[in-house]
């Protein structure tokens, strides 16, 4: 299933409210029903967009001065947020209360599986990252309980740094891997080599939480298009292409402001997109993909560098053409005019807004910029070319770990009275 990612407009959540306090949306709602909405679109609003003032709150929800008085107190006892006094702008009458979400107390835990890479975060609420830690590995160290293992030990050197108070948290999970979101079961991490391994229940055996707090799994490229949605470069675009590079190619789809996942949750391996009848076989089985000539293994081949090279082979590569070597530059040139030929297609399929490239597209992008506008140009439909734009990640390589944050987050941000209730029998993670 998709990642919920919805930012609704400030006019979209007028009219929600309006159609829930009038019956419009559904005869018969109960007023238990109105509290829970606007609650959420309160805690979603001070996530997404960090502090503000109870007057900007009335204006983004269009629930009025009482109601909102009403709903902060309600949020305060529950130690979700708080209020401080706002700052004095000249401006006649009284300054309005600013209201912030408890970002040291409402915290979630996010963990990053990529094939070159382990990562771990403590991430607050509105999206403020605590402690993050991050070690390279080497490949073939997947195995399922290796990569457990080595995942419970970061996660407790940085519960170790900064313990986690007595609010519940839940774990978000990214995995370069085909995810059936029910279970956190990943059917298919070709370069990972998983079939069918059941990452959250192993996780969540390992990591020792209790059964309120519950693990997340979800594929990379999906939670990267929904950290850049929400907080990075495709801030402000309702209709994103994500794609990220590593060994494989993925990619994440957001149109009008939600995700498209596809009927299995599967929905965004762009990176098995066949390009190339003639080209080199893929890991997945099949032959000329996408992958196999913009990814990793292509890039090191044209530039003469062993496949299996890993990170420190493509940093040779962007060094040497920084230092303006031939071969290195041919090989990123050729990787460009690949990358634009395959985003032209995307493009022309989903029509969107912003592209946003990242992992190894976005270290090449200052050598390729050209070489994939020339791709955009010659193959985008002259329509879509007009409306996009293509830019390098603004999160970086933390980008999808920051995703799992945020699909962590999201059951706070869709019934925050659910989190409001008596917490006398969850046990906080730091306890576990």
């Amino acid at each position: 299933m998709p990642v919920p990612i919805d930012e609704p407009s400030t006019g979209n959540l007028q009219e929600r409210n309006t159609n829930l306090l009038t019956g419009r949306d559904e005869p018969g709602q109960r007023s238990e029903t109105v509290r829970r909405a606007n609650l959420s679109a309160i805690v979603r609003e001070l996530h997404l967009r960090g502090p503000l003032s109870r007057s900007e709150l009335v204006a983004r929800t269009g629930l009025t001065r009482s109601a909102i008085r009403a709903l902060i107190g309600e949020l305060a006892a529950g130690d979700l947020v708080v209020e401080e006094p706002a700052v004095r702008s000249g401006t006649p009458g009284r300054p309005s209360p600013v209201v912030r979400l408890l970002a040291d107390d409402v915290v979630v835990l996010a963990l990053e599986i990529a094939v070159d890479s382990l990562a771990v975060a403590i991430v607050g609420a509105g999206g403020v990252v605590h402690e993050l830690v991050r070690v390279d590995r080497p490949r073939g160290h997947s195995s399922l309980d290796d990569v457990v293992a080595d995942l419970v030990e970061l996660a407790r050197i940085v519960r170790a740094r900064r313990p986690l108070g007595e609010v519940p948290v839940r774990v978000g999970v990214a995995v370069a891997g085909i995810v059936s979101r029910a279970g956190g079961l990943v059917r298919f991490a070709p370069n990972l080599g998983w079939v069918d391994v059941p990452l959250g229940e192993r996780l969540a055996e390992a990591l020792a939480l209790p059964v309120e707090i519950e693990v997340e799994v979800a594929n990379e490229s999906d939670l990267g298009a929904l950290a850049e949605f929400r907080r990075g470069a495709a801030r402000g675009a309702d209709d994103v292409l994500y794609t990220h590079a590593e060994v494989g190619v993925g990619g994440g789809i957001i149109v009008d402001g939600r995700p498209l996942g596809g009927v299995g949750g599967y929905g965004g391996e762009i990176g098995h997109m066949p390009v190339n009848p003639a080209g080199r076989a893929c890991r997945c089985g099949s032959t000329g993909c996408w992958e196999t000539e913009v990814g990793e293994g292509a890039l090191l081949a044209r530039a003469g560098h062993p496949l299996d090279g890993g990170r420190a082979a493509v940093d040779a590569v962007l060094s040497d053409a920084a230092a303006g070597r031939p071969e290195a530059l041919a090989a990123i040139e050729e990787t460009g005019t690949w990358l634009g030929v395959g985003l032209a297609g995307l493009v022309n399929i989903l029509n969107p807004r912003r592209v946003v490239l990242g992992g190894l597209f976005a270290r090449i992008y200052p050598f390729v910029d050209d070489a994939v506008a020339r791709g955009l140009d010659r193959f985008a439909l002259v329509a879509s070319r007009q409306l996009v734009s293509v830019v390098p990640s603004t999160l970086g390589v933390d980008a999808p770990l920051l995703g799992a944050a945020e699909m962590a987050f999201e059951p706070l941000l869709a019934d925050p009275a659910a989190w409001l209730a008596p917490r006398g029998s969850l046990v906080a993670l730091a306890s576990a």
